[in-house]
């Protein structure tokens, strides 16, 4: 590249910008200053003060930051020589990799806001986000796990491509139509280098940076607009809470469609001049390995991810003395996960707690925590977040006592996409953000969640919204009326369970209607238990009454539990009766009966 990177400054040193003053400038931006730069810009500084640095490794492929700076230069070339513009949005939807980070940095120093879409949705759901972001560029896959993204979403479509949107495949060859990677950066001629930098330093830090796909009670996912400078804030924060390093070497198994993957991931270590290793899909044993040979610092995870990582016989073949911190979150957190965490594989394990709505983390465990506090408490509050917990008429809840949590910061999102009707129910006058979770806030400043006033649940750490699933499977031919909940899974914290009335003139066989989801959406979504009723419970106002169906699934299933207890214990007395010498054909009627042949070692 032949840019002149003289008028670029170098990064501020790590004393300078982790305790930098966080208070808005009145006279403008300060753009030495990392908390009121782009995320592009970020890149840009960076790769002046640790140009031979690896911030990008996938595998085989290392990319230095002087290295990434001019492929997010060129791929913001081949985007404005497509017709991107300040204000556009670009979308991704694929898996993991360097080029997934490429082009949504490339997108931001195009002046466009990068629309991150989750890389399980199927067709249907894919489409919808593309309808309603109407994204001028979307960069996905062809040879994902064997399957054909723009394909599945033509087939969503009809047959048509959607209105607009010009595709890219990162990944191998492009149908007709469509352009590959190869193709899409050879356009980078139609714009100048100077063009570039000049467009990527023009994006001021107050605009959207990227569109954070959440969910609400629609059924359809919200899209969560934050700044550039309200994501910097967030994040530097979160790294400055948990201490961490100039150079540190962190992991993003985690999809870098959440902020959990791209900005805990990617940003973070870009911000500090370290380096992220990323990963399209999880394996114990090769992130195991990964740890070893990477020496990575700093790992975070759902406990489902902790949980693998520890079962993993390769765990035991390598060294893992690298790692200096865990932080664990996404679902529910099983006291004894943290205890051998901290025991067999890493020192200090935090936990934390967070909402897109809020670019960020809301309370983090602080360093030293003990057990009982990572498990069983979400953390204290970060930095500039204020909190608030209300009952039900809005007023102040007893220190102590369970009420909905408000939070309040800088970081409060500009809004939801083409939604102002729920940023208004969403956010009150005075600036505080009605989190929808339940929870209790104790006089040293921890904050525990103890229930979702929303229906959402949380499988092996991704949200699952229960309003989203209906939807799906009310596009079954045979379902007339559906309600979804949560339910206690062992592997996966919690999975979904469907309760489903019929249409009328038609049969519903539960496994077909989990079969016919497995195709329809994304696995976490599917449900792992229907029920099929004569009609769904409801209160006057003809709403679903879920706590009826809680009740009765939780009845259910230990119903089945004790079933299940007791038919292990008949069995062990016919097994014991048979190695006795008793009654040789073992029949119910003698079992049933309590002979001392059936009841065996029991009997005395």
């Amino acid at each position: 590249m032949n840019a002149d990177r003289s008028a670029v400054p170098a990064a501020p040193v790590e004393s300078e910008y982790l305790g930098a003053d966080t208070r808005p400038r009145t006279g403008g931006w300060d753009r030495n200053d990392l908390l009121y730069v782009t995320f592009a810009q970020v890149i840009a500084r960076q790769a002046v003060a640790f140009a031979d640095r690896e911030l990008l490794v996938d595998g085989a492929t290392r990319i230095t930051y002087a290295g990434f700076e001019t492929k997010m230069t060129d791929a913001a070339r081949a985007l404005m020589a497509l017709g991107v513009v300040p204000g556009d949005r670009v979308a991704v939807w694929a898996p993991n990799s360097v080029e997934w980070i490429v082009a949504a940095l490339a997108a931001g120093a195009a002046g466009a806001a990068v629309m991150p879409v989750n890389s399980r949705f199927k067709g249907a759901e894919a489409l919808d986000v593309v309808r309603r972001g109407r994204p001028r560029v979307l960069f996905t896959v062809r040879t994902f796990l064997g399957t054909d993204y723009p394909a599945m979403l033509r087939q969503a479509a009809g047959g048509d491509d959607p209105d607009g949107v010009q595709i890219v495949v990162l990944d191998g060859e492009a149908a007709a139509g469509d352009l590959s990677w190869a193709e899409f950066t050879a356009l980078k001629d139609g714009a100048g280098v100077d063009a570039a930098i000049a467009r990527r330093e023009s994006v001021s830090p107050g605009d959207v940076s990227d569109i954070i796909l959440t969910s609400g009670t629609t059924g359809h996912p919200k899209g969560v607009l934050t700044s550039h400078h309200q994501n910097m804030l967030a994040w530097m924060r979160y790294a400055k809470h948990f201490g961490l390093r100039t150079g540190e070497r962190i992991n993003a198994t985690l999809p870098f469609f959440h902020n959990f993957g791209l900005k805990a991931g990617f940003l973070v270590s870009a911000m500090l001049g370290g380096t992220c290793f990323c990963q399209s899909v999880f394996d114990p044993a090769g992130l195991a390995r990964l740890i070893e040979t990477e020496r990575i610092t700093f790992l975070k995870g759902t406990p489902a991810l902790f949980t693998g990582l520890l079962g993993s016989p390769a765990r035991l073949e390598v060294d893992l003395s690298s790692l200096r911190l865990c932080l664990v979150a996404g679902s529910m957190i099983p006291r004894r996960l943290v205890e051998q965490m901290q025991a067999e594989l890493c020192p200090q394990v935090v936990a934390g707690y967070g909402l897109s709505e809020l670019a960020g983390g809301i309370a983090l465990t602080p360093i030293g925590a003990g057990p009982a506090r990572v498990a069983e408490w979400a953390g204290r509050l970060v930095e500039g977040v204020e909190v608030r917990i209300v009952d039900e008429s809005g007023a102040e809840a007893a220190r102590g006592q369970p009420g909905e949590i408000l939070a309040r910061s800088e970081c409060v999102m500009l809004g939801y996409l083409n939604d102002p009707a729920s940023m208004d129910a969403a956010i009150d006058g005075d600036g505080w953000l009605r989190t929808g979770d339940i929870g209790i806030l104790d006089d040293e400043g921890y904050v525990r969640v103890t229930d979702r006033k929303k229906d959402m649940f949380i499988v092996g750490g991704f949200n699952a919204y229960p309003a989203e699933i209906e939807r799906l499977l009310l596009m079954h031919p045979a379902i007339a009326q559906v309600a979804v909940i949560g339910m206690p899974d062992e592997r996966l914290g919690e999975v979904g369970a469907a309760f489903v009335v019929a249409a009328p003139d038609t049969e519903v066989e539960p496994g077909g209607i989990i079969a016919w989801a497995q195709g329809h959406m994304s696995n976490f979504k599917v449900p792992r238990r229907v029920e099929v009723m004569a009609h769904l419970p409801v209160n006057a106002s003809m709403k679903v009454l879920k706590g009826e169906l809680r009740a009765r699934l939780s009845a259910r299933i230990a119903s089945e539990a004790s079933e299940a207890t007791e038919a292990t214990e008949a069995t062990e007395a016919s097994e014991a009766s048979e190695r006795g010498g008793g009654l040789g054909d073992g029949s119910a009627v003698d079992r049933a009966a309590g002979s001392p042949a059936a009841l065996g070692p029991r009997g005395h």
